[in-house]
Parts: C-alpha cells; structure tokens; sequence
C-alpha cells in the first residue's frame, strides 16, 4: 500500500483526521462518528452550507484509508491554498470568522445538528470569503443539552475581538501565544470597566469568567452559571443570536497608525506610481507564478495586480490598520485570489502546538513561486539592522523568482529613518544591495522608477 501521512494539525478529533498520500489531502472519517456524519450528509444541512458557500466542498472516495481497523469513509476535500490562522487575520477578518460560525451553528439546529467544536482553526479564507473545513465538526443535537462549544467560542472569538475594539487591535497575538484562545477571566481583567455595561459583553466574557474561576472544576454548576445552562432548542437558538449581537456591534477602525495611510504621504509621483505598476505586470508576465508573496504589502495596491491576473497572491504587512484596511477593500469589491494578513517580517508566525507541528510557521507553509518586496528593503535592513546578505539568503529561502525594490540614502523615505539614528550602514548602496543578492539571485532585469531614485529589479534564485 502507498505510504500515507497524518497531518500534524489532526490529531484531537476522534471522529476522523487528515492525511495524504501522493501530495492528495484526504479525510478520514472514522466509525465512531458514522451516525453523525450520516445525519450531516442525509439531512440536507451540507448542500445548503455548501450552497451557500459556507463549507468546504468534498467527494466521498473510494480510496484505501489510513487507518482501515477505524474507518467508515474517506472523504477528499478541496484544498484550500494557502492555510491561515487566527493570530494572522485583521480584526473584520476574525469578526467574519466569528459571524459565520454562529450562522453555521444556528442553520445547523434547523436540521437537528449542532457544532461541537467552535474553533478558529476550523474557519479558512478562500476567495476573500471565510468558509468551514472541518466536516466532522457536527454532531446530533440532543434535547436539553447545552452548546458544548460555548465556552470555546468566547475564547477563540469573541474575548479577542472585544479586546481588539475595546483595548488594542495588537492584543490578536494573543491567539499566538494561547493556542486555545483567550482565557476568559484574563479577557475580563484587561477589558475596561465600561464593557460591563454593555449586556452580551458582560455575559458571555465577565459572567462567564467568574462562573469559570467560582465553579473550576465543576462543570455542570458552572455550566448553570452562564450562557452554557441545559436549554431547549430555542433558548439555544436565542444564545445563539445573542452572540451574533455581541459580536456585531464591536467595532474598530483602522487609523492612527504610521502604515494605514502610507499612501497618502508617499513621495512617488503619479508617473511613478503608474511605472512601477506596468514594471510589476511586465515581471510577473516573465515569471508566470501561481503564487505570490507580497510582503509589506500595506493595503495590497500592488498586491493586486497579482490577483488580477488570477494568481493567488498572500498580502502580508505587520500593520494592523493597513491589512484591515485591505481586507475591507476585498470585502466592497468581491476580489478573490488575495488574502491580506497580518505578518511581522522581522519576527513571524511561528510553528507551535503540539511538538511545534500542529500549525505551522509562516515560512513553513512556503515556498512562494514570488516573492515581491517593494520599498520594504531599507525598512529591514536600516530600521531594523538586517545585513543585506542575510536579507537575499532569507528572500531566496520564500520564492524562487523576486520582485525587488532598492530604495537609496537620497531617497527622502531613507532619509526619515536615518534622521534620528547614525549612519552605520555603509554598505546600502546599490553597488553593495547587487553584490549581496547576486550570490543567492540572477538579475534577470534592473530598471530605473520614472521621476524617483528607486530601482525594481526582477531576479531568479541560482
């Protein structure tokens, strides 16, 4: 038989896991989850997610499973591109994630079903949309019982969002850090006072937390407490919709950041901007990518050009206003193929989880067939004192073609940053940034930005 390979990230669930074998992803669904995922496919309740775009789609196949003393069927679902987390998204990305779970959960108790896990993990963005991957997530709804993914909702959803509209958006790393979500007694001691008026916040996150900490231990009494108690389908539905409340009405908008509005105060002229616009699609017409990678992308402006020409592109920028601000715009103008994420270049997502393996790093989940970084080479290697040979190993490590651009000390960018700092670079020069990404890169092109000192250069790794 083929070899197959469990997927690190699948491992908690009993109903089923993930594999691959031949570079094919696969889904097992193991026996002691027959009933539940019978009832899923019979009752209707997949089609109309699946119509309505809020589910992966998959086919029943007829393959050997991995593990045949448990199995019940093999599903293989489509693949999602480029898998994301949490921590990742701006704060209307998780917000969507958060709505359409509830949507998911409400739909899901008109056929009998109920989610059993709430997980951030289990939301992907596909097309500029989110939708559900894990299948195996319902479970019969049983009369009385109360929503066993209650308390997991509040930690993965709706504690970081309060704490992003409420506190700071930076406070989405916390999902990094806590790879369960937000504890909810910390949610409520770092929310201000004022939360506590505001009636779903108090419930689900203050109420919730003390229930927590007063009944630890003993979760039925805990469960009486708070939002969780025994309750009938339509108490359950009305928790359900209580949620949706709490969760729509927070808010944040993306200003008061250095990135959010770089644009506005860039010193590119129109011409310039239009040439570095035809450079770029002339470049990725030579490379032909399927994938791209604009890091420090800002509000994606050059990110789509990628995406408009049906190439999947990933928007990484380390601001927070700047990716919801591009994501906002992928909302109003139903683009697909870019997916804007929040991406600190200098130190980014990690593998954590179990054994590090159960998500992985950012780097890990590449390489890119193109990397594209514009104006964001002095920001490295000046602000941040990257040697400009370590910065063309570490591009040559994401991609195997690069859209580059050299920004040089003339330019009144550079000159900010080395305003309040002494010039210890001798070496960023043009003559010195060709030197250092020539051992890793050929230079296919080097052209000049009309009306500006600036270079874009399109290279190839050796």
């Amino acid at each position: 038989m083929r070899s197959s390979q469990h997927t690190p990230a699948s491992f908690r669930d009993p109903s089923g896991f993930l594999f691959t074998r031949d570079g094919i992803l696969y889904r097992q669904v193991n026996q002691v989850y027959q009933a539940d995922y019978d009832l899923l496919m019979q009752s209707g309740l997949y089609e109309r997610l699946l119509k309505s775009k809020k589910i992966i789609p998959h086919q029943e196949v007829d393959c050997p499973p991995a593990v045949p003393e448990i199995a019940y069927r093999v599903l293989q679902p489509e693949r999602v591109e480029f898998i994301s987390y949490p921590y990742e998204w701006s704060f209307s990305q998780l917000k969507d994630a958060a709505l359409l779970t509830l949507s998911i959960q409400k739909t899901a108790l008109e056929y009998g079903l109920s989610l059993k896990d709430a997980s951030a993990y289990n939301i992907q963005f596909r097309n500029g949309r989110p939708l559900l991957i894990d299948t195996l997530s319902f479970a019969k709804y049983r009369e009385g019982e109360p929503w066993a993914a209650y308390r997991q909702f509040c930690q993965h959803f709706l504690a970081p969002l309060a704490l992003m509209a409420w506190t700071d958006a930076r406070l989405s790393q916390w999902l990094r850090i806590s790879i369960d979500g937000v504890p909810l007694e910390l949610a409520s001691r770092l929310l201000p006072l004022r939360t506590r008026i505001q009636p779903g916040l108090m419930i689900h996150i203050h109420l919730h937390a003390s229930a927590q900490k007063r009944y630890a231990g003993q979760a039925e009494a805990a469960q009486k407490e708070t939002g969780s108690r025994r309750m009938d389908k339509a108490a359950l539905a009305a928790l359900v919709d209580n949620l949706s409340g709490a969760v729509s009405r927070l808010r944040w908008e993306p200003k008061g950041t250095e990135w959010g509005d770089y644009y506005d105060s860039t010193n590119y002229t129109q011409a310039a901007f239009e040439h570095k616009r035809e450079l770029i699609r002339s470049f990725l017409e030579q490379a032909g990518p399927r994938q791209v990678w604009d890091l420090g992308a800002n509000t994606g402006a050059f990110s789509r050009i990628a995406a408009g020409m049906g190439i999947l592109t990933v928007a990484s920028d380390v601001d927070e206003a700047a990716v919801e601000k591009n994501y906002r715009e992928v909302k109003k103008a139903k683009e697909k193929n870019l997916l804007p994420l929040v991406i600190d270049l200098t130190n980014p997502s990690p593998a954590i989880g179990w054994g590090n393996r159960e998500r992985d790093s950012f780097l890990g989940r590449g390489p890119a067939d193109l990397v594209m970084a514009l104006a964001l080479v002095h920001h490295l290697a000046i602000s941040n004192n990257v040697p400009l040979p370590d910065l063309a190993a570490f591009f040559a490590s994401l991609g195997e073609w690069l859209i580059i651009e050299f920004v040089p000390k003339e330019d009144s960018q550079v000159q900010r940053l080395l305003a309040s700092r002494a010039d210890i670079f001798p070496t960023y020069t043009r003559e010195g940034f060709e030197a250092a990404f020539g051992e890793v890169f050929s230079l296919e092109e080097a052209v000049p930005i009309r009306e500006s000192r600036r270079t874009l250069y399109l290279m190839k790794k050796r």
